[in-house]
């Protein structure tokens, strides 16, 4: 049984599909992060960067109980103990840790900043706003590349490197895009939300899901500004 730590935005939507997609058994613990929830000494403890999502494998290596967090790190731990969604060829699998990188290390980040400074921001940082949105643009350009020359973005099979990306794209109305602008992204897109997987992760959590508009200035405080 794993012991999922999350909550309902992208960088936890990606480990619920996943969880979801492999089959495999666990339960899901909601981690307020508008309560500021991510910074108890419990939460800590398997999360030390005050992040979601976090996990706890009750038969992990040795058949014993590990804690792991960072998304990306909880996906290659995953296919690996199901042994699924990872090609096994050795190009297939770089393709796929490339391609979740670029998740990890470009969309993750520059969309989750467009998306406080238009979103979230308590004043109107115009500089802010132009940068990430560029950025996004950009992002969203190389992945619309990518996709016009094979089905995902590893090649001709789906693998943990969508389900990091696809929770992402979901919002890019909300970042200043155009998603018609992007066609070979929307036909992606399309296609994994029509996976019986994909729309189980989805629906984990849901019903916490907070929209900015109701955040008060706490809330605001514990999602970005807070220190330990």
């Amino acid at each position: 049984m794993i012991e999922l730590y999350s909550w309902p935005t992208p960088n936890g939507q990606k480990v619920h599909i996943a969880l979801e997609e492999m089959g495999l058994k666990y339960e899901a613990h909601p981690v307020d992060i508008t309560r500021g929830e991510q910074f108890s000494p419990e939460f800590l403890k398997i999360s030390p960067n005050n992040r979601i999502p976090a996990i706890v494998d009750r038969q992990g290596p040795g058949n014993g109980p590990f804690s792991l967090f960072e998304s990306g790190a909880i996906l290659l731990y995953l296919a690996e103990k199901s042994g699924q969604f990872l090609p096994a060829d050795a190009v297939g699998r770089m393709r796929a840790v490339e391609w979740l990188m670029f998740q990890m290390g470009g969309v993750g980040p520059m969309f989750g900043q467009c998306g406080h400074f238009r979103n979230y921001a308590p004043e109107q940082v115009h500089y802010g706003i132009d940068r990430y949105t560029r950025e996004t643009e950009r992002l969203l350009t190389v992945l619309d590349q990518r996709l016009s020359e094979s089905a995902y973005l590893a090649g001709g099979e789906y693998t943990i490197a969508d389900m990091a990306t696809y929770p992402w794209v979901l919002i890019i109305d909300r970042l200043g895009q155009d998603p018609a602008a992007f066609p070979n992204v929307l036909r992606w897109r399309d296609e994994l939300g029509q996976r019986a997987g994909v729309q189980r992760g989805m629906e984990v959590l849901r019903e916490h899901t907070v929209k900015p508009e109701e955040l008060d200035e706490k809330a605001r405080q514990n999602l970005f500004g807070r220190s330990r």
